[in-house]
C-alpha cells in the first residue's frame, strides 16, 4: 500500500499491483511534489501518468487540483489496480485509465495537450527507448511550457531529453533519479 501525500485526498491508501511495479517510494514522490509545487500551481493542469503502475503520481495531482489525469499502463493488472484506486478516490469522472503499451498510445492521434506528464518505466527500459518516448510526446501530447517528470534508475546512463526540452532538474533520491524537463517547443 501507499498513500497520497497531500490534498483532498491526503491520507487515502492506494492498492499496488501485486507485481510487475516498482511504485514511486513516499519519500520520492513528495519530493517531486514539493519541487512542482514550488514553479506552479497544479490547479486545472491536465495530467499524463505514463508506465502509470497504482496510479499513484497522477491521483497524488488530482488531489493537489489538477483537473484530470489519464494512466497509461500495458499491464492488464495494473489498469485494473488504478481504475479501483480511481473509484476509490471518487475522481472516476477526472481520470481515463488506458491499457495500452506507452509507445503505441504516444503513437495515436493525441485526445488532448497535457501540462504535466510523469513517466516512471521499468528500470529496464533504456534510454533510447525514454528518448523515443519523449520526442514523441513533444511532437503532439504537450501543452507550451508543460514539465516532464521521468524517473529511473539513479544507475542510468545515456540523455535521454530531445532538444525540444531544458532540463530543470536532475537528482537522485538513493537509488531513483529524477529528471524534469520543461517543453520549450522546437
Amino acid at each position: 500500500m501507499t498513500r497520497i501525500i497531500a490534498g483532498e485526498l491526503r491520507g487515502r491508501r492506494l492498492r499496488v499491483p501485486d507485481e510487475g511495479t516498482r511504485p514511486t517510494s513516499d519519500r520520492v514522490r513528495e519530493s517531486v511534489f514539493n519541487m512542482l509545487d514550488a514553479r506552479f500551481d497544479l490547479g486545472g493542469l491536465w495530467v499524463l501518468d505514463l508506465y502509470a503502475g497504482s496510479g499513484a503520481l497522477g491521483i497524488e495531482a488530482v488531489s493537489r487540483g489538477a483537473a484530470g489525469a489519464t494512466f497509461v499502463d500495458s499491464a492488464r493488472k495494473a489498469a485494473t489496480v488504478i481504475g479501483a484506486n480511481v473509484k476509490a478516490c471518487g475522481i472516476a469522472s477526472s481520470a481515463t485509465v488506458l491499457t495500452r503499451p506507452v509507445s503505441a498510445y504516444l503513437s495515436s492521434l493525441p485526445e488532448r495537450r497535457y501540462d504535466l506528464v510523469f513517466s516512471d518505466p521499468p528500470y529496464a527500459v533504456d534510454a533510447a527507448a525514454l528518448s523515443e518516448d519523449l520526442t514523441k510526446l513533444a511532437a503532439s501530447r504537450l501543452a507550451d511550457g508543460a514539465l516532464v517528470v521521468v524517473e529511473r534508475s539513479a544507475r542510468s546512463t545515456g540523455d535521454i531529453w530531445p532538444r525540444d526540452f531544458e532540463v530543470v532538474v536532475d537528482k537522485n533520491y538513493g537509488d531513483t533519479r529524477v529528471e524534469v524537463g520543461e517543453f520549450i517547443g522546437s
